[in-house]
Protein backbone atom coordinates (compact mmCIF):
# COMPACT_ATOMS: atom_id res chain seq x y z
CA UNK A 1 0.00 0.00 0.00
CA UNK A 2 1.53 3.25 -1.09
CA UNK A 3 1.71 5.80 1.62
CA UNK A 4 -0.23 8.86 1.84
CA UNK A 5 1.12 12.08 0.21
CA UNK A 6 1.77 14.19 3.73
CA UNK A 7 0.36 18.13 2.91
CA UNK A 8 1.53 21.71 4.07
CA UNK A 9 -2.43 21.42 5.65
CA UNK A 10 -0.74 17.94 7.58
CA UNK A 11 2.18 19.87 8.83
CA UNK A 12 0.49 22.87 10.15
CA UNK A 13 -1.54 20.37 12.20
CA UNK A 14 1.50 18.64 13.36
CA UNK A 15 3.46 21.89 14.22
CA UNK A 16 0.18 23.50 15.98
CA UNK A 17 0.24 19.81 18.34
CA UNK A 18 3.83 20.45 19.13
CA UNK A 19 3.65 23.75 20.07
CA UNK A 20 0.40 23.32 22.02
CA UNK A 21 2.19 20.73 24.25
CA UNK A 22 4.88 22.79 24.56
CA UNK A 23 2.57 25.70 25.83
CA UNK A 24 1.29 23.01 28.28
CA UNK A 25 5.41 22.72 29.55
CA UNK A 26 5.64 25.68 30.10
CA UNK A 27 2.53 26.17 32.19
CA UNK A 28 4.24 23.88 34.16
CA UNK A 29 7.84 25.08 34.62
CA UNK A 30 7.14 29.20 34.56
CA UNK A 31 5.96 28.81 38.60
CA UNK A 32 8.73 26.66 39.50
CA UNK A 33 11.15 29.50 37.59
CA UNK A 34 9.38 32.26 39.46
CA UNK A 35 10.01 31.09 42.92
CA UNK A 36 13.64 30.34 42.37
CA UNK A 37 14.40 33.54 41.20
CA UNK A 38 16.50 35.95 43.48
CA UNK A 39 15.43 38.94 41.37
CA UNK A 40 12.09 40.08 42.22
CA UNK A 41 11.77 41.68 38.66
CA UNK A 42 12.84 38.55 37.00
CA UNK A 43 10.12 36.21 39.60
CA UNK A 44 7.72 39.22 37.97
CA UNK A 45 8.61 38.83 34.83
CA UNK A 46 8.22 34.81 34.39
CA UNK A 47 4.99 35.32 36.57
CA UNK A 48 3.42 37.44 34.13
CA UNK A 49 4.58 35.36 31.58
CA UNK A 50 2.81 32.36 32.94
CA UNK A 51 -0.53 34.46 32.72
CA UNK A 52 0.27 35.31 28.95
CA UNK A 53 1.33 31.93 28.49
CA UNK A 54 -2.64 30.90 29.34
CA UNK A 55 -3.90 33.17 26.84
CA UNK A 56 -1.59 31.25 24.10
CA UNK A 57 -2.91 28.30 25.01
CA UNK A 58 -6.68 29.59 24.63
CA UNK A 59 -5.73 30.81 21.64
CA UNK A 60 -4.42 27.50 20.57
CA UNK A 61 -7.38 25.79 21.25
CA UNK A 62 -9.49 28.19 19.30
CA UNK A 63 -7.08 27.99 16.23
CA UNK A 64 -7.21 24.42 16.86
CA UNK A 65 -11.29 24.51 16.67
CA UNK A 66 -11.01 26.79 13.55
CA UNK A 67 -9.08 24.14 11.91
CA UNK A 68 -11.28 21.68 13.06
CA UNK A 69 -9.25 19.41 14.74
CA UNK A 70 -9.36 18.25 18.58
CA UNK A 71 -6.86 20.42 20.44
CA UNK A 72 -4.27 18.24 21.95
CA UNK A 73 -0.35 17.89 22.28
CA UNK A 74 2.45 15.86 20.26
CA UNK A 75 5.52 15.52 22.54
CA UNK A 76 8.34 18.20 21.47
CA UNK A 77 11.33 16.48 22.10
CA UNK A 78 12.86 20.44 21.10
CA UNK A 79 10.90 21.61 23.96
CA UNK A 80 11.32 18.94 26.33
CA UNK A 81 15.07 19.51 26.12
CA UNK A 82 15.48 23.16 26.75
CA UNK A 83 13.16 22.85 29.49
CA UNK A 84 15.56 20.39 30.81
CA UNK A 85 18.54 22.19 30.69
CA UNK A 86 16.64 25.05 32.32
CA UNK A 87 16.32 22.40 35.29
CA UNK A 88 20.07 21.76 35.35
CA UNK A 89 20.53 24.97 35.56
CA UNK A 90 18.41 25.77 38.60
CA UNK A 91 19.96 22.34 40.18
CA UNK A 92 23.93 23.54 39.01
CA UNK A 93 23.56 26.97 40.13
CA UNK A 94 21.39 27.01 42.56
CA UNK A 95 22.30 29.46 45.70
CA UNK A 96 24.75 31.25 43.40
CA UNK A 97 24.71 35.05 41.51
CA UNK A 98 25.13 32.94 38.48
CA UNK A 99 21.33 31.30 38.93
CA UNK A 100 19.14 34.31 37.56
CA UNK A 101 21.43 34.43 34.66
CA UNK A 102 21.44 30.84 33.86
CA UNK A 103 17.49 30.85 33.96
CA UNK A 104 17.03 33.94 32.09
CA UNK A 105 19.17 32.44 29.21
CA UNK A 106 17.31 29.61 29.56
CA UNK A 107 13.89 31.24 29.26
CA UNK A 108 15.20 32.99 26.14
CA UNK A 109 15.81 29.71 24.76
CA UNK A 110 12.03 28.67 24.98
CA UNK A 111 11.06 32.61 23.82
CA UNK A 112 13.45 31.46 20.29
CA UNK A 113 11.69 28.34 19.86
CA UNK A 114 8.27 29.88 20.38
CA UNK A 115 9.03 32.78 18.28
CA UNK A 116 10.18 30.33 15.91
CA UNK A 117 6.86 28.33 15.64
CA UNK A 118 4.67 30.96 16.04
CA UNK A 119 6.21 32.84 13.25
CA UNK A 120 5.78 29.60 11.01
CA UNK A 121 2.46 28.74 11.57
CA UNK A 122 1.29 31.94 11.26
CA UNK A 123 3.10 32.45 7.71
CA UNK A 124 0.78 28.53 6.83
CA UNK A 125 -2.08 29.69 8.14
CA UNK A 126 -1.62 32.63 5.74
CA UNK A 127 -0.87 30.12 2.68
CA UNK A 128 -3.70 27.91 3.72
CA UNK A 129 -6.46 30.73 4.10
CA UNK A 130 -7.11 30.76 7.47
CA UNK A 131 -6.94 34.19 8.12
CA UNK A 132 -8.71 34.29 11.44
CA UNK A 133 -6.18 31.85 12.82
CA UNK A 134 -3.06 33.67 11.14
CA UNK A 135 -4.32 36.69 13.39
CA UNK A 136 -4.35 34.54 17.02
CA UNK A 137 -1.16 33.21 16.09
CA UNK A 138 0.54 36.84 14.90
CA UNK A 139 -0.83 38.01 18.27
CA UNK A 140 0.66 35.43 20.13
CA UNK A 141 3.98 35.68 18.00
CA UNK A 142 4.16 39.70 19.23
CA UNK A 143 3.61 38.94 22.57
CA UNK A 144 6.85 36.98 22.57
CA UNK A 145 8.61 38.98 20.43
CA UNK A 146 7.91 41.46 23.51
CA UNK A 147 8.50 39.01 26.48
CA UNK A 148 11.94 38.10 24.56
CA UNK A 149 13.08 41.69 24.52
CA UNK A 150 12.20 42.34 28.17
CA UNK A 151 13.91 39.36 29.32
CA UNK A 152 16.90 40.77 26.82
CA UNK A 153 16.79 44.34 28.77
CA UNK A 154 16.55 42.98 32.68
CA UNK A 155 19.34 40.75 31.76
CA UNK A 156 21.32 43.67 30.34
CA UNK A 157 20.30 45.87 32.48
CA UNK A 158 19.81 44.06 35.78
CA UNK A 159 20.56 40.33 36.07
CA UNK A 160 23.82 39.93 34.46
CA UNK A 161 25.51 43.15 36.31
CA UNK A 162 24.29 41.85 39.13
CA UNK A 163 25.75 38.32 38.98
CA UNK A 164 29.26 39.42 37.24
Amino acid sequence: MAKAEKTLTDLFETTLRDIYFAEKQILRALPKMAKKAKSPELANAFEKHRDETEVHVERLEQVFEMFGATARGKTCDAIVGILDEGKEIMEDFAGTDALDPGMLAAAQAVEHYEISRYGTLRTWAEQLGMKDAAKLLDLTLAEEKKTDATLSQLASMKVNAKAA
